[in-house]
């Protein structure tokens, strides 16, 4: 037994110098590439979501397992961060403090080789990225409990950054504090939204506490690190962060729970094959305007996956519709409609047509 296991670590040593091997063979392509690439065009970009996402497609197609799909992917989107900052070290922006949902989101999107920059407030994601202190920024846009984040799809109504790309994320959301008695509790702080989304369980198991609504989870976890009074409703990434206890773990109301979050930027990503566009539209306050909204759409045969409504702010009861449909804006069925669509619609824009979401 003994001589079998020595062989099969010394097997494992063997392949582990193959991999690291290739693993060095691959970032120095990926420098090769880069040097490449600036040598044609000096203001390359380096990042192309729909080529990782193509990568990404490949490994899942391959995996024979053990390994889960998921897992496979998530090893090989290390690795290309590792290699895409070897050409071009990427900023992003995200809703901070440290130890958010959107945190996570940016991690799984990018990978951790980049640089993370929180912010306080959605706006000042927007803000940042269009003034090029930060290459990209991720935002929440919708929960599947509580729905749409309205200030992200306010946002769009006076920025010009495009959508290059989505991230959906289980969450799960527990119940931290300092101490271990829920009894000596006096306040529960979290965002409005995971308040929202806990809202049974606090009913049933925490009546008294006062519930309080902050700008972020993590924010929440900030602040009951430094009183044992206050639980905080946030991650485990959080607890561990900010050195909380977990009294009740996954508290959500709905097991399903999960949030979307957008990754926005000055880039325009091509086809990948499997895409969703995103539109924001403004019709003329009419009867049947909804209907001319929807009718191009259905007839040339192009899915859609979402539809929001929210107050113009421009003139009284007029409203801006955030669409999402299948397909991107370089298909012939894509293109025929939102052509026909701009032509009977106040206003139009492609806020942008991304890779759908793979992990």
């Amino acid at each position: 037994m003994s001589d079998k296991l020595e062989q099969l670590r010394q097997r494992i040593d063997s392949l582990d110098e193959q991999i690291q091997q290739l693993v060095s063979e691959r970032a120095t392509c990926a420098q090769q590439i880069a040097a490449a690439k600036r040598r044609a065009d000096a203001s390359v970009i380096f990042y192309r979501p729909e080529r990782e996402v193509e990568v990404l497609r490949l490994v899942r197609e391959r995996n024979q397992g053990p390994l889960p799909d998921d897992e496979m992917m998530r090893l090989f989107r290390e690795i290309m961060s590792a290699c895409l900052a070897l050409q071009q070290p990427l900023c992003i922006a995200y809703l901070g403090p440290e130890g958010t949902y959107t945190q996570e989101a940016a991690l799984k999107h990018f990978g951790h080789s980049v640089t993370l920059k929180p912010l306080a407030a959605i706006d000042e994601i927007f803000r940042d990225v269009e003034a090029g202190s930060a290459d990209f920024g991720v935002v929440p846009v919708e929960n599947s409990t509580e729905g749409a984040i309205n200030h992200t799809l306010d946002m769009f109504m006076r920025s010009p950054l495009k959508i290059c790309g989505d991230v959906e994320m289980p969450i799960h959301h527990q119940l931290l504090s300092l101490g271990r008695d829920t009894g000596a509790l006096r306040t529960v702080h979290a965002h409005q939204q995971a308040l929202a989304q806990c809202r049974e369980w606090l009913d049933a198991h925490l009546p008294h506490p006062q519930r309080v609504a902050v700008s972020s989870n993590a924010e929440a976890a900030r602040i009951a690190g430094k009183d044992s009074s206050v639980a905080a409703i946030a991650s485990d990434a959080a607890a561990e962060m900010y050195g909380l206890t977990i009294l009740a773990a996954n508290i959500e109301d709905d097991p399903s729970n999960s949030t979307r979050f957008l990754v926005i930027g000055r880039y325009k990503p091509g086809p990948s094959g499997k895409d969703k566009t995103s539109l924001m539209v403004t019709v003329h306050n009419r009867a049947g305007a909804l209907y001319s909204l929807l009718e191009p759409i259905a007839r040339h045969g192009v899915s859609m996956t979402k539809i929001e409504s929210r107050p113009s702010r421009v003139n009284k009861w007029e409203y801006v519709f955030f669409v999402d449909v299948e397909g991107h804006i370089q298909n012939d069925d894509v293109a025929a409609a939102v052509k026909e669509l701009g032509e009977t619609a106040s206003s139009l824009t492609v806020l942008g047509s991304y890779p759908r979401c793979e992990l």
